[in-house]
């Protein structure tokens, strides 16, 4: 697939304009609803239940999701989808504890409390570890999408990186939370909408149609959730669910994207039916990204003369969907599915600079005792904080540009700052004996276990005798724990000291 030959026809680049424009457009539309410090970071408490509900579902699937879920299906089975069946669970614990402990605070920092339970270094730590995250976060999704939009444009990645980082950043600048939310809903539908149709052109192109699908799809065990033994160093059924369930609860507790989206609402009620919509959706959606997968595999199993030998290799999974919508799919449906993949980066990258500014304000400048506490200058620091995480975030996909394993590197740095912050948020809510004094200790020891959890197994030559003999997925589930435990520890010791 050489990049310098583009793949799109007029009306697959018209369908493309017309998408960059209106995200732009809904941007500018919400100026005026985001010129205040509470348009812009909450909407004014105002938005339905619906609306955020979509944009937590957008938040979820990112340029990742949309391509690396059809890549895993195609090369393995649907045991990543076990991640999904998680949520529900998670669901029901963000509707009853974390979304009314956050909407009776009031506070639209996620992290304020922190500071109260533990004192100021906790708010500091886990706020600048959610800042640094989302940074690596806009840079990696930025990139996974640009590396197949390059080759289905032909055009240079570094410009599919610009456009895509000025684009988003410039409606998120411009619309605030309002017009981040509306953008996400419609991108969500533009999404699935494209998923759908090509889910359906895939499996109808079978000579046998959908019975064919599900025979071979049986025939080759591609619908296995993974095996259900105990082991701990494979990514069995149970090693996925652990860990879906300890993510969902941190995107649900303690990631400022959701927080945000719980004082967007115009109701406790509301804020609840997001939480629904956003992750009980997110199963069948989940399930369409897996599906296509396995109609993948099946489509090229029947019609082998149709992928060139290179993208059999499973180290080029990833890359298998976007050859199909090169090479498969019609004029106009082609650029739908282009403009699906913007939509899955742009979603997630506006959510965060939207919310990394709104931390920028809230847990550090409105922290300086000498800092302006005028309207216009709190919007000085939303509007400069959400340009330079633009920048900041797009300089970082750029940097990426030809640099290998760059999924590996975003694990282990989420992994790393997620299993902390995770951990300590628990603490707090958990305990009402431990102190700030028992928080350091349970941190630091959680960041040398997530520490060695991670880098024992990638770094040549550490002892084998001293390897973790845990799978990668259960780095954030023992580091939270080991926070978790060692602050109930500490606390127990102390008091009775």
């Amino acid at each position: 697939m050489p990049a310098e030959q583009s793949h799109v026809e007029l009306v697959d680049a018209l369908v493309l304009v017309a998408y960059f424009l209106m995200t732009l457009g809904i941007g500018f539309y919400f100026w005026r609803k985001s010129r205040s410090v509470a348009g812009f970071t909450a909407g004014n408490g105002s938005m339905s239940g619906i609306l955020t509900g979509l944009s937590i579902l957008g938040t979820y699937i990112s340029s990742i999701s949309f391509l690396a879920l059809p890549g895993k299906a195609f090369a393995t089975n649907w045991n990543s989808f076990v991640f999904s069946l998680s949520i529900p669970v998670a669901a029901v614990i963000a509707v009853k504890w974390f979304m009314p402990f956050y909407r009776d605070r009031g506070e639209v920092s996620a992290y304020s409390h922190l500071e109260e339970r533990f004192g100021r270094w906790a708010r500091v730590y886990t706020s600048l570890c959610y800042l640094l995250t989302q940074v690596a976060r806009i840079a990696t999704v930025t990139y996974l999408m640009a590396l197949p939009v390059s080759v289905l444009l032909g055009v240079d990645i570094r410009l599919i990186i610009l456009v895509t980082g000025i684009t988003t950043t410039v409606y998120t600048f411009a619309g605030g939370i309002v017009g981040v939310i509306w953008t996400d809903a419609i991108q969500t539908v533009i999404l699935i909408l494209g998923a759908l149709v090509c889910a359906g052109l895939m499996i109808f192109s079978l000579p046998g149609g959908a019975g064919q699908f599900l025979e071979a799809g049986l025939a080759y065990d591609k619908f296995s959730l993974g095996s259900f033994g105990p082991e701990v160093g494979e990514s069995t059924f149970w090693v996925v669910l652990v860990y879906g369930l300890v993510i969902n609860l941190q995107n649900f507790g303690i990631d400022q994207n959701y927080v945000q989206r719980y004082h967007a609402s115009r109701s406790k009620a509301e804020a609840a039916k997001s939480i629904w919509i956003g992750g009980l959706i997110y199963l069948p959606v989940s399930a369409l990204f897996f599906l296509i997968g396995t109609a993948l595999f099946v489509y090229y199993a029947t019609f082998p003369e149709n992928l060139p030998a290179a993208y059999r290799e499973a180290s080029a999974a990833d890359s298998v969907f976007p050859w199909f919508i090169v090479t498969e799919l019609p004029a106009g449906v082609r650029g739908l599915l282009i403009a699906s993949i913007f939509a899955a980066a742009m979603s997630t990258i506006s959510s965060s600079l939207n919310s990394s500014s709104t931390i920028v304000l809230n847990d550090y400048f409105a922290l300086l005792r000498d800092f302006a506490t005028s309207e216009k200058a709190k919007m000085r620091v939303l509007y400069g904080a959400t340009v330079v995480f633009g920048v900041l975030g797009t300089s970082l996909a750029l940097a990426l540009v030809n640099v290998p394993s760059i999924l590996d590197a975003w694990w282990i740095l989420a992994g790393t700052f997620g299993g902390g912050s995770f951990g300590l948020f628990l603490l707090g809510m958990l305990s009402r004996t431990a102190t700030g004094r028992d928080a350091i200790l349970a941190v630091l020891l959680g960041v040398v276990v997530i520490l060695w959890l991670t880098f024992s197994t990638l770094l040549e030559g550490f002892p084998e005798a001293l390897r973790s003999p845990f799978h990668g997925f259960f780095t954030i589930v023992i580091g939270t724990a080991t926070i978790l435990l060692t602050g109930f520890l500490s606390a127990a010791c102390l008091r009775r000291g």
